[in-house]
């Protein structure tokens, strides 16, 4: 009898992303009579409405009020382009440990955010469990307009709130060998049905360099559009990375751990000929399936042309000058 074992890295094809959103080639079964063209990159803008159409039926629900966050802005970081509209930011996300679509905000709901805790561990002075609000007062808040690029090609630019990263390597106090740091995000059965997907390596795991965490760029983000965090984009604490592509800011963050060896992070494990560890932003190396040449501007729909590092080569381009032989932009 032939017995067929799922190899790590295997979906099923109801999860794939349709070859229609991806490479463009035609309409959406459909959806052409009613004038909604395809999301991806190298289509002409649609209406806005057309992305909720796609994913789910109809514009978004309201959403619950959030909490107000009072920080300054940095105006070093302005993103360069307009904000994007908040509804759209706020609706239109990956969290796949809540579900593989886009529409993902009502199920996020569910997040347990309170109380909440994260833990140093590794190779730090002292390993330990950081209570939210404990760290919320060793930290001075700003708020930075990053551009957030997708490597399906979307993008857009949010009004973060947050402290550097540096920050918290500064509050963990790592040892000299530490090299990387390791990001683990929540992983909870009861409110997340996306983890009994057991094709995925849950819990998610992300990681940088220590160096990369040191940049002035990386960031920890409490907040956006002047609140907190929404579930759905990573409550109550999420990495932002702004010059690599968005897999890279793992949300709901429990977990860092200071390391001297490189982690196999998440979407690596998955398909690493796709998702390298690096991902950092390049128009001119295209993913395996599709072009980065061109990205989406969420709310207008706007094709705008992609930028090299997402626009930031000034701060990070430094990063990687040694690293010749490293597949740095996938």
């Amino acid at each position: 009898m032939f017995i067929h074992r799922r190899r790590g890295w295997e979906i099923p094809e109801r999860l794939a992303t349709p070859e229609a959103l991806v490479l463009g080639r035609r309409a959406l079964a459909g959806k052409a009579a009613a004038g909604l063209g395809v999301i991806a990159a190298g289509l002409a803008a649609t209406p806005a409405e057309a992305q909720w159409s796609i994913f789910g039926g109809g514009k978004p629900a309201p959403q619950p009020p959030r909490k107000a966050l009072e920080a300054a802005r940095n105006p070093k970081y302005d993103g360069g382009r307009p904000l994007s509209p908040e509804e759209d930011a706020t609706t239109y996300n990956n969290y796949y440990e809540f579900g593989s679509s886009k529409s993902v905000y009502g199920a996020a709901k569910a997040l347990p955010v309170e109380p909440w805790s994260i833990a140093i561990t590794g190779m730090v002075k002292t390993p330990r469990s950081i209570a939210f609000e404990d760290l919320m007062k060793q930290v001075t808040l700003e708020e930075r307009v990053y551009r957030h690029r997708c490597v399906e090609a979307w993008a857009m630019t949010v009004p973060w709130v947050g402290f550097p990263l540096a920050e918290l390597v500064r509050i963990a106090e790592p040892q000299s060998d530490a090299k990387y740091l390791v990001f683990t995000t929540l992983a909870d059965p009861k409110t997340m049905p996306g983890l009994h997907q057991s094709w995925y390596p849950w819990p998610y795991i992300e990681g940088v360099t220590i160096e990369e965490a040191n940049n002035e760029l990386a960031f920890l983000s409490v907040g956006m559009y002047g609140k907190v965090l929404p579930p759905q984009n990573g409550a109550p604490i999420r990495l932002t990375l702004p010059w690599k592509y968005g897999f890279k800011s793992a949300k709901s963050i429990v977990k860092v751990e200071f390391t001297d060896k490189r982690p196999h992070s998440f979407w690596e494990q998955l398909q690493d000929s796709e998702y390298g560890f690096w991902a950092n932003v390049n128009p001119a190396v295209p993913h395996p399936r599709w072009s980065q040449a061109q990205e989406r501007l969420l709310g207008s729909n706007e094709m705008v042309p992609t930028q090299i590092w997402n626009g930031y080569g000034p701060f990070v381009a430094g990063l990687y000058a040694n690293l010749k032989n490293e597949r740095l932009f996938a």
